[in-house]
């Protein structure tokens, strides 16, 4: 997959921490930007099929009526 500028604004003083924190990683900003993006959208994208994995095991339980376990408060926490 190609890849394509994206344009942000940023404050200036930002800019200077940011550059800062990408020479120290030995990698360039638009580089450090790309890193933590990925990082970001990879996460939202691995919530996202979690969800849905847990949501459809729970329409799954809910549709083979089985009961939800059931517990008192007792044997939960030794007391």
């Amino acid at each position: 997959m190609g890849s394509r500028n994206v344009t942000i604004q940023l404050d200036e003083a930002v800019i200077r921490r940011a550059k800062i924190a990408a020479a120290r990683r030995h990698t360039s900003l638009s580089g450090l930007l790309a890193q933590q993006i990925t990082k970001i959208a990879d996460s939202d994208e691995r919530y996202e099929r979690a969800k849905q994995e847990a949501l459809a095991l729970m329409d799954e339980a809910a549709r083979s009526g089985e009961s939800a376990p059931s517990w008192t408060r007792e044997e939960l926490y030794d007391r």
